[in-house]
């Protein structure tokens, strides 16, 4: 945990932006992987933690704005308990860890919430996304779990949305920390990427590294020479000379702040000619977007300058052709870039999906395009200092989609078909770092993992 200060700010801004109401957080429970005894991994909910602190599993936190008072609720630990799990805190001794004195059992959080639920007051939450809260919520509010999205706060969201998005420098070292997990992770594959070596020995090991520091991974590991699948979670492939690997990986930091990083190298240790010119034209788009990275600039404007340098590239290349600008604004260059530039990053790899990528992503100002690719980036809204998010450009020959695009004819004023075919095979590249904006620019965060052509090539050799 951070000082219990922080949590005493932190929740002191949220009711002053909401101004009144009952405010309620339910931390996560365990799940069962298959019989109860049996649980997964525990992950506490990321505002429950960012709020309260506490990552243990049957607690929630509630926030009286009018009457000044903050609660946690949860059951002590029985002896039952504590013989299979040891000694363990009283409520009271965590919740006074996050600065609260008043505690309560769930009966109790339930007593407390009804007293509101026949008057005029304001109850705000955040939309669940797990079954076992929702049917909490649904109890506590005497709402069917088919309509708690309908009713959920929309006004808390933003008001989250706005407070989490700026990091703190607190929380910008602890994203460090996890890249430097990840630092770990892409020397040790990178030295790994050798022919007759599967996919699942590299995961294992890069896996263990995060397991080695009392870490888990922030995500299913994606590691394939299939790159053309942008999240492919199978680790069945036995390694090639000339495969092009793909690693998106990432850690999380003891206070569960993640990491998000991307590489691509060539089994065997050398880049084709061809390998190399699609990896040039990625790297480059990544590190024009990152030159290009200020407050006040909108993320969608880079992603689009992103697309732009690509077909140029690929115009060089000769896999596409016509007029740049035509080509981008038609959405002529998704076939090969299918995905947004990037996404917010921090207690969540995919920071506050849970509560609406519109809301944490875009704005008023900004909305989310409905045009195939750019209808899938995540982050469009004007930047500001201390966001945390991702640059991760890639080029990728999907055949499924170049069949389709192909029997339609399909922008082919702008796509050389033809030579696309002789791509099929390619698989994919995509180059991806994290950064927080600063007052003029932005800075990438963690150690400066290998990315040019010729670092790479000579780790792996």
């Amino acid at each position: 945990m951070f000082d219990k200060d922080v949590y005493l700010k932190r929740r002191e801004f949220l009711k002053k932006q909401l101004g009144s109401g009952l405010i309620i957080f339910l931390g996560n429970n365990e799940s069962a992987m298959n019989y109860p005894a049996n649980p997964y991994h525990f992950r506490q909910d990321s505002n429950f933690l960012y709020f309260f602190g506490l990552d243990l599993p049957g607690f929630a936190g509630l926030m009286d704005i009018d009457e000044g008072k903050e609660f946690v609720f949860g059951d002590d630990f029985t002896v039952d308990d504590i013989i299979w799990m040891g000694p363990q805190p009283t409520v009271k001794e965590l919740a006074a860890k996050t600065g609260i004195d008043n505690t309560g059992n769930f009966g109790q959080l339930k007593e407390t919430i009804a007293r509101d639920l026949s008057g005029s007051r304001k109850i705000h939450f955040l939309p669940p996304y797990r079954g076992e809260n929702s049917l909490m919520l649904s109890r506590l509010l005497g709402i069917s779990p088919d309509y708690l999205n309908n009713y959920a706060s929309v006004d808390m969201i933003r008001a989250i949305v706005q407070q989490r998005s700026v990091k703190s420098q607190e929380e910008v070292a602890e994203v460090e920390k996890a890249l430097d997990i990840s630092y770990e992770m892409y020397l040790q594959a990178m030295k790994m990427a050798r022919p007759g070596v599967y996919e699942r020995e590299i995961v294992g090991q890069i896996e263990g590294i995060v397991g080695s520091y009392g870490s888990h991974v922030a995500f299913p590991t994606i590691l394939t020479i299939h790159g053309e699948t942008l999240h492919n979670h199978y680790h069945g492939n036995r390694l090639e000379k000339n495969n092009l690997l793909v690693i998106d990986s990432g850690a999380e930091s003891p206070e569960h702040y993640a990491s998000d990083i991307t590489r691509t190298f060539p089994v065997g240790g050398e880049f084709t000619t061809r390998q190399r010119e699609i990896y040039e034209i990625v790297l480059k788009s990544q590190l024009t977007a990152m030159d290009s990275i200020k407050p006040e600039t909108s993320y969608k404007d880079i992603h689009l300058q992103v697309a732009r340098i690509m077909v140029n590239g690929l115009k060089d290349i000769g896999l596409m052709k016509g007029e740049v600008d035509a080509a981008v604004n038609e959405g002529a260059h998704a076939l090969f870039y299918p995905h947004g530039l990037g996404h917010m990053m921090g207690l969540d790899v995919h920071d506050m999906e849970d509560i609406g990528e519109n809301h944490v992503g875009y704005d008023d100002k900004i909305r989310r395009s409905d045009q195939f690719g750019l209808a899938y980036l995540r982050l469009a809204k004007k930047l500001r200092p201390g966001f945390v998010f991702t640059v991760e450009p890639g080029i990728y020959f999907i055949p499924a989609l170049i069949d389709q695009w192909k029997s339609e004819n399909k922008f082919d004023q702008y796509i050389n078909y033809t030579m696309v075919e002789d791509y099929r095979n390619f698989g994919g590249i995509r180059i991806e770092d994290d950064v927080v904006v600063t007052e003029n620019g932005c800075r990438v965060l963690g150690k400066p993992i290998p990315k040019t052509v010729e670092d790479i090539e000579k780790i792996i050799k």
